[in-house]
């Protein structure tokens, strides 16, 4: 018998590495899965490997539509939403604040910061819904970053979207305490999705020395690897860690120790 057995589990950024790897995890411990990407084949590619009940709901978390879309979507197919992944994001480019292009900025803080405003807004009502009619409660997981609790330079916008995105949870943790809803954030340094790939293309240095280069203040001296940062989604998502609540969980190999 899995941890979450019967429930609803809604993903954004599912197509990739952090997103599907997450989808896999909740699958195999027995979650029906409401998916959502950008891009719409790998989206598809993923539905049709996964070994749960999936609905699978294409479209950019920037437009808060698809927020709604998706809560709707998991009423339609399964008839509640008992988990919320918020996982869809995108970095900066690699610069100082004053070289980074406005119009660039404004997408990353559309992405990582108001797509997850979009998504608690409609999800929050929907599991305070079922937590007065049933009893039961939800859980909601946002993707934030350690850039999210320090400052992080040459990734000042992508810093300020994911502080927000703690802020967001913490107040809305503790807004929704008392109504059967546990609001946490994952708070990962770098992991090894396309995210670091793309910084060791960037680099033009051969990728061990990029490594080297993006993880110095690193005490582990590593990245992270993707099944460690789902290991800690699935146990703030998991339904016996419930009085953890506006929690923001570093996974950063001891950045936030120094």
């Amino acid at each position: 018998m899995g941890r979450f057995d019967g429930a609803t589990v809604l993903i954004t950024g599912a197509a990739g590495g952090l997103g599907s790897s997450a989808a896999k995890g909740f699958a195999s411990e027995g979650a029906r899965l409401v998916l959502s990407d950008i891009d719409e084949k790998a989206l598809a590619d993923l539905a049709g490997m996964l070994p749960s009940e999936t609905a699978i709901l294409a479209g950019n978390v920037a437009d808060e539509k698809l927020s709604e879309d998706l809560v709707g979507l998991a009423i339609e197919k399964f008839g509640r939403l008992d988990i919320a992944v918020n996982n869809a994001g995108i970095v900066q480019s690699f610069v100082r604040l004053p070289q980074v292009p406005s119009d660039e900025a404004r997408r990353v803080l559309e992405i990582d910061l108001l797509g997850v405003f979009y998504a608690m807004k409609h999800q929050i009502p929907q599991m305070e819904r079922q937590f007065k009619t049933s009893g039961k409660g939800g859980a909601i997981v946002n993707i934030a970053s350690a850039a999210g609790l320090s400052g992080a330079p040459k990734l000042s916008v992508y810093a300020a979207a994911k502080h927000g995105v703690v802020g967001l949870t913490r107040s809305a943790a503790v807004e929704y305490a008392s109504k059967g809803l546990r609001i946490n954030a994952i708070c990962p340094a770098h992991t090894r999705t396309a995210m670091v790939d793309s910084f060791v293309r960037v680099s033009g240095a051969p990728e061990a020395e990029a490594l080297a280069e993006l993880t110095r203040g690193v005490p582990m001296k590593r990245v992270a690897e993707v099944e460690e940062v789902v290991t800690a989604i699935l146990f703030a998502a998991d339904p016996a860690n419930s009085f953890m609540t506006g929690h923001a969980l570093a996974v950063d190999g001891g950045v936030g120790a120094i």
